[in-house]
């Protein structure tokens, strides 16, 4: 097979739920409803009919289909230990049976139980529950803090990739944006040219690209600037050849795009390719986006302005990205002596 040539080489500077019929799961939870309220009987609101009303809202405020999937999963494992069919006959003792059955770690058993919670809160919500008799059950975790990419790293990374080939600059872009903006992988594979300002350098998103689904703009350096708009000549060119037509940021070799149903798309991929090939540590998209995090920490931000750089709903979040060994607290502590 001849090797293609013109388009790869870069001479510049440098879904969970079908249409029509619903998987197997999403038919068993949603049964009923047909009017859009949940049915209720003399045993009280049956779980079918409640998760419809929730899975619609979820919809119509624009979850992800991962997270929509995690509700349903949860929600249904739940039912099968518990073997409960009214929505009254949840309490602290069935979710407690319910954690109690898992063979998991405690991590895991937090998730899962944020997840149920999360269900029970929109019920709450909806005026289902009188009160949130939920919130005082909790799982104990000894949190380690995980490291963020560090700037030496990222250089080093920069300096291995060759800028003049396709996946050289997409993958030299797509570092940068994460570890210069903080974006979050999932958001970075819906990145498209009309979130990018170039006169006033910034980063605007959209709440339909973003977790919080709040709008959110983000200052850009010039370099990145410069990169952004290389990356997007050589975009046209893979699309033009292609015969393909979007407007994403980073697409893949075929010139479509990155978007897949979970955060491991190809760029996520191609750090973890690099991370084992260079031996370079914590070069992955969290790690970029905490690097992103203890940067601006470094530089003089407060931890509000931080926390909504991120797009975090709570300080707290926010908190855990910042790895600050025991050194640091005493150095920082002195300046207030």
């Amino acid at each position: 097979m001849t090797k293609k040539k013109g388009i790869f080489d870069v001479n510049a500077d440098i879904n969970l739920f079908n249409q029509g019929k619903g998987t197997a799961v999403e038919e068993k939870l949603l049964v009923g409803s047909a009017k859009g309220t949940a049915s209720t009987k003399k045993d009280g609101r049956e779980l079918d009919s409640v998760m419809d009303i929730i899975i619609q809202q979820m919809k119509v405020s624009g979850y992800r289909e991962r997270t929509i999937t995690d509700y349903i999963r949860y929600m249904t494992q739940f039912r099968k230990i518990t073997n409960i069919e009214y929505l009254e006959e949840i309490t602290t003792d069935t979710i407690y049976l319910w954690l109690d059955s898992m063979q998991v770690s405690n991590q895991t058993k937090l998730t899962r139980l944020k997840c149920l919670k999360a269900i029970l809160g929109k019920c709450f919500n909806n005026g289902w529950f009188g009160s949130k008799f939920w919130h005082g059950i909790n799982i104990k975790v000894d949190k380690k803090v995980k490291k963020g990419a560090k700037k030496d790293d990222v250089m080093v990374l920069l300096s291995l990739l060759d800028l003049n080939t396709f996946i050289g600059l997409r993958d030299a872009v797509a570092v940068l944006t994460l570890y210069k903006t903080g974006v979050r992988i999932n958001t970075l594979g819906q990145l498209q040219e009309r979130h990018i300002d170039f006169e006033n350098k910034l980063l605007c998103m959209d709440g339909t690209i973003l977790k919080n689904h709040k709008v959110l703009k983000l200052p850009v350096d010039d370099e990145l600037i410069h990169l952004l708009k290389i990356l997007i000549q050589q975009n046209d060119k893979i699309r033009a050849y292609y015969g393909e037509k979007n407007s994403y940021l980073f697409i893949t070799c075929k010139g479509t795009s990155l978007n897949t149903k979970s955060t491991n798309n190809a760029i996520s991929k191609q750090l973890n390719k690099y991370a084992k090939k260079y031996d370079l540590h914590n070069i992955n998209p969290h790690a970029l986006r905490r690097g992103y995090a203890k940067s601006l920490l470094e530089k003089g931000a407060n931890l509000a302005l931080i926390s909504k750089a991120l797009g975090h709903s709570n300080l707290g979040v926010t908190t855990q990205y910042l790895d600050i060994d025991v050194d640091e607290v005493a150095d920082n502590l002195r300046d207030f002596l």
